[in-house]
């Protein structure tokens, strides 16, 4: 006996959208936070900022993402907690908090056509924020690589 399934859809790109948003919250409240181990092998890295924005997404170094952050039309996100943002942070960062009830919706509200820079506190949180913007369509971002601690260990200057 054969059965047909016919499936009728209106608004299937909210559907699509629902359901990645569904999906990408669990894979966040499954995954480590940022002191955790990665999941799979990381973007490449560019070789340069320089190189990084016109090519969409990829590992920056520190040094890097100072160059990525000091270009105009760059937004820096900072998805660590409110708390972790206020001992320091790089100038200029918008604050996203991972751990927020509305990080996906802070992420779903980003413009597309924007250029990203994203960091955390060691590279974890971020790669899985790098992820789920690209599931919304957003082509350019960057995750520095080793997050803030990396980028205090080579003495570069925070806000406060």
């Amino acid at each position: 006996m054969r059965t047909d399934h016919t499936v009728t859809s209106t608004g299937t790109s909210f559907g699509r959208r629902v359901v990645a948003v569904a999906l990408a919250v669990a894979a966040i409240a499954v995954g480590a936070g940022c002191g955790g181990g990665g999941s799979g092998a990381a973007p490449e890295r560019p070789a340069s900022a320089a190189e990084a924005a016109p090519t969409g997404f990829g590992l920056v170094s520190p040094g890097d993402a100072v160059e990525l952050a000091a270009t105009p039309g760059v937004t820096v996100i900072d998805v660590r907690t409110p708390e972790e943002f206020a001992g320091g942070h790089l100038a200029g960062a918008d604050l996203l908090d991972f751990y927020g009830a509305t990080f996906a919706a802070d992420v779903a509200a980003l413009d597309p056509a924007g250029t990203y820079l994203v960091y955390c506190r060691s590279g974890s949180r971020s790669a899985q924020a790098v992820a789920l913007m690209g599931q919304f369509g957003i082509e350019r971002v960057y995750d520095m690589a080793g997050g803030i601690l990396a980028y205090s260990a080579e003495g570069l200057p925070l806000a406060p």
